[in-house]
């Protein structure tokens, strides 16, 4: 027997028409859709993360991805260009995945609560992400399509500063306030410790140089605001300034 197909019309705008075959970029297509398929079947059978569709207009119409199509439905996806905080003054947490890692050293440096694993699958990374309901950032469109997957980013950009600012830009992640930095290795907030405790652990010239230094309680890491740190903040300025402007 076969199987009944509605024709609708389907039109991907700005950045979104990137993940389609070029032939249907720019301009509205007609797509067969089986009766029981939902927008989020429909789009990402096409190439189209869900993570990345900001607003879903089903004939003029707000409509959410679990949107069963009529036939003639005029269906219209425009980006996820800027994502509001869950309420104010509460930054979103990350998940990066295992190509990452530069990126994950970064949002930590900013403060930002980012969990990356080298070893992880993506099953470990949906799942991490899930239960603790965590943006994904990838650069690998098959992963944001997992059945699981709530929140991700997909990032077009291969450089990590780049990636930087596409996270700071969608999430509108304040990078100039200096807040609590993070562990670069473990995630773990830092805590501030008396030079006295750390003193055996310094070169003579950092003991002789700075006087306020953090540890990380798990790996026993000791920080302080030397070369390195001077080079990470103003990177942070340089991708602020990128952002704002974006």
């Amino acid at each position: 027997m076969a199987v009944l197909s509605n024709p609708v019309e389907l039109r991907f705008y700005a950045e979104l028409a990137d993940f389609l075959p070029p032939v249907l970029r720019g301009r509205s297509f007609t797509h067969a859709v089986a009766p029981h398929e939902s927008v989020k079947h429909v789009i990402e059978a096409l190439g189209v993360p869900h993570t990345e569709v900001g607003i879903l207009l089903v004939n003029g119409e707000m409509a959410d991805m679990g949107r069963r199509l009529q036939a003639d439905d005029r269906v219209a996806l425009l980006p996820a260009l800027r994502r509001l905080l869950p309420r104010a003054g509460v930054a979103p947490r990350f998940a990066a995945d295992a190509h990452l890692g530069r990126l994950a050293r970064y949002l930590r440096f900013a403060g930002f609560d980012t969990l990356w694993d080298n070893a992880w699958d993506d099953a470990d990374l949906v799942a991490a992400a899930s239960v603790e309901a965590r943006v994904v950032l990838t650069r690998d469109r098959a992963l944001l399509m997992h059945r699981a997957l709530q929140e991700g980013c997909y990032l077009r950009d291969m450089a990590p500063l780049g990636q930087l600012a596409d996270v700071a830009t969608r999430y509108t992640l304040d990078l100039d306030t200096v807040r609590p930095g993070r562990c670069l290795a473990c995630n773990v907030v830092l805590e501030a410790v008396a030079k006295r405790e750390v003193a055996d652990r310094l070169l003579p010239g950092t003991l002789a140089g700075f006087d306020d230094f953090w540890r990380c309680c798990r790996c026993g890491g000791v920080f302080w605001r030397g070369a390195h740190w001077k080079r990470m903040r103003d990177a942070m300025t340089r991708v602020m300034a990128y952002s704002r402007g974006a």
